[in-house]
C-alpha cells in the first residue's frame, strides 16, 4: 500500500556516540530511513534500476523499466487514493447518520505505518529484511526477490506490536524476523495461483497484510468444498461478466456499487453520482496501472531469472515479490470488497464483544482479498464467502489487541497519540498474522521459539520444493 503521506512519518531515533557523532550503524541506518522515506514511487525505478544492472540487462532496459514502474506506482497511488478518498468519506456519513458508537475507532493503515517505522523495531527492519531475503535466497528457502522494500513495514509493525506486549526490543525484532520469513514462505506458494487466476506472471506477493490471510482462504475455502450442495456451486465472474453483457464489466459494477454505497450513506443525488462514477473509474484504472507496472517488471524479471539460473543451481523458477495493489483491480477482487465496506460496518455493530468500528481502512478491503482468489480458484462465490467470515475474525483479533496496539502507538510517538483514547486499524490492527505473534509472545520465549520451529519447518519443506521444481525444469530443458 503506497499512498501513504510522507509528512506522516516520523524517522525512528538512531543513538549518537558520547562525542556527538554518529556511529557506522547509524550512518547506515540513516540511509536506510532514507530510502524508506523516498517513497515507492521513487524508492522503486532506483532499485528496479540497480536490481536490473546487477543481473546483467542493458543499462537502457534497465532504466525503461524501473522509470515504467515508477510509473506504475504513482498510477496506482492516484486511483487507490481516489478509493480511499471517495469511500473514506462515505463511510463517515454512515457512521454520522446511524450514530454507530464503538469505543476503538479504526483510524488507518497510515498512522499503523507511521507507528512501525517510528518504533525501536522499524528502525532497523530495512536492513534486516534484505538480509533475511539474500540469505534465504543463497539458501534456497525463498524463490522471491522481495523488491517491495517499502511495505517491511508491517513487519515493523508486528515486532513494535511483540515489543510493546512483553517489553523487549529483542522478542520484537525477532517476531518481526519470523513474520517476514513465514510470509516469504507464503508468497512462494501462492505465487503459481496468482499467476494462473489473477493473471499475475513470475511474480508473488510477500505481503505482509494480504498474504497473512491466506491460511483462512484456503480454510474456509475447504470448508466451503466439504458442504454438500454448496460444493458444486460455482461463480465464474467472467461468466457472469459475458452474460450480462456491458452491465457485467467493472465500469458497472463500479458504478451500481458506488451508487448502493452513496445512497446508504445518504448523499443527495449529486453526491451518490459522483461516488458512482469515481468507483467505475477506479474499477477501470487499477487493472490498467498494474498492467503498466507489469510491463515495467518483464525485463528485470526475466535477467534475474537468466541470473539465478547460471549463479545458483536448482533454484527454480524466480519471482519478482511486490505490493499486492498490482492485484487489487481483478473483478473477484473488487466486486467482493465493495459488497463486504456496508457489510464490515453492520457486523462491527452486531458482533457481541467487538470494539472495533471499521473507517479508515475500508479502503484496504480489496488488499485482503487478492489471495483469496487463487485459494477459490477464481471462485466469486468462495471469495466471498471466505471473506465474510474472516471479516468476523479480524474484528475479534482488532479488539483484542486494542490496548496493546494503543500502547505501542503513545511509545513510538507520545506526542500525536498519548491523549488520543482507544483506537485501531483494520490494517494492520486486525492482522491475524500480527495477532498470532502478538499472542504467542505472551509464552515469552518459548512462543517465539514455537513459531521459530515453525518458520523452519515451513523453510525446510519450501527448500525441498523448489530444488524439485528445479529440477523438473532441468529434465524439461535436457528433453526438448
Amino acid at each position: 500500500m503506497f499512498t501513504l503521506h510522507q509528512d506522516r512519518i516520523r524517522p525512528g531515533v538512531f543513538k549518537k556516540n558520547v562525542g556527538g557523532g554518529k556511529t557506522v550503524v547509524d550512518v547506515i541506518l540513516s540511509f536506510f530511513q532514507f530510502i524508506s522515506n523516498l517513497g515507492p514511487s521513487v524508492m522503486m525505478p532506483i532499485i528496479m534500476l540497480i536490481l536490473g544492472l546487477a543481473l546483467g540487462a542493458p543499462f537502457g532496459k534497465s532504466l525503461r523499466a524501473g522509470l515504467t514502474v515508477g510509473v506504475g506506482f504513482i498510477g496506482l497511488g492516484l486511483v487507490t487514493g481516489l478509493l480511499g478518498g471517495s469511500l473514506g468519506p462515505a463511510v463517515q456519513e454512515m457512521v454520522a447518520r446511524y450514530g454507530l458508537k464503538l469505543d476503538a475507532v479504526d483510524i488507518g493503515w497510515v498512522a499503523s505505518a507511521a507507528i512501525a517505522f517510528a518504533s525501536q523495531v522499524g528502525t532497523f527492519i530495512i536492513p534486516i529484511g534484505i538480509t533475511i531475503n539474500v540469505v534465504m535466497l543463497l539458501t534456497k528457502t525463498t524463490q522471491t526477490i522481495n523488491v517491495d522494500i517499502w511495505d517491511y513495514w508491517h513487519f515493523a509493525f508486528t515486532g513494535a506490536i511483540v515489543q510493546s506486549y512483553t517489553g523487549s526490543i529483542w522478542m520484537g525484532i525477532a517476531a518481526a524476523a519470523l513474520n517476514m520469513v513465514i510470509i516469504m514462505i507464503l508468497g512462494d506458494w501462492t505465487a503459481p495461483g496468482l499467476e494462473k487466476y489473477n493473471g499475475l506472471p513470475g511474480i508473488s506477493l510477500p505481503h505482509g497484510f494480504t498474504t497473512a490471510f491466506v491460511p483462512f482462504a484456503y480454510l474456509f475455502c475447504g470448508i466451503i468444498d466439504k458442504i454438500p450442495g454448496l460444493s458444486n456451486v460455482k461463480v465464474d465472474m467472467e461468466k457472469i461478466q459475458r452474460r450480462l453483457g456491458v452491465f457485467g464489466e467493472p465500469i458497472l459494477i463500479g458504478l451500481v456499487f458506488g451508487i448502493v454505497i452513496g445512497i446508504i450513506a445518504g448523499y443527495d443525488v449529486f453526491g451518490v453520482t459522483t461516488l458512482g462514477m469515481s468507483l467505475a473509474a477506479c474499477l477501470v484504472l487499477i487493472p490498467k496501472m498494474a498492467a503498466l507496472l507489469m510491463e515495467g517488471l518483464i525485463p528485470v524479471s526475466d535477467a534475474a531469472q537468466v541470473f539465478i539460473e547460471k549463479r545458483i543451481k536448482g533454484g527454480g523458477k524466480i519471482y519478482i515479490g511486490l505490493d499486492s495493489a498490482v492485484g487489487i483491480g481483478h473483478p473477484i477482487c473488487m466486486t467482493s470488497a465493495l459488497i463486504l465496506v456496508p457489510v464490515s460496518i453492520l457486523l462491527a455493530v452486531l458482533l457481541p464483544g467487538n470494539r472495533v468500528l471499521p473507517f479508515a481502512d475500508l479502503a484496504v478491503i480489496p488488499w485482503m482479498f487478492v489471495l483469496f482468489i487463487p485459494a477459490a480458484k477464481g471462485d466469486f462465490m468462495r471469495s466471498l464467502v471466505s471473506g465474510f467470515f474472516t471479516l468476523i475474525i479480524m474484528l475479534y483479533m482488532g479488539t483484542d489487541m486494542v490496548d496493546t496496539f494503543v500502547k505501542a502507538a503513545v511509545a513510538a510517538d507520545p506526542a500525536s497519540y498519548a491523549a488520543a483514547g482507544n483506537f485501531s486499524s483494520l490494517c494492520d490492527g486486525s492482522n491475524p498474522m500480527t495477532w498470532a505473534f502478538f499472542r504467542m509472545s505472551g509464552l515469552g520465549w518459548l512462543g517465539i521459539g514455537v513459531i521459530a520451529a515453525i518458520g523452519v519447518a515451513m523453510a525446510v519443506y519450501n527448500r525441498k520444493k523448489i530444488i524439485k521444481e528445479a529440477n523438473e525444469m532441468a529434465s524439461a530443458d535436457i528433453a526438448a
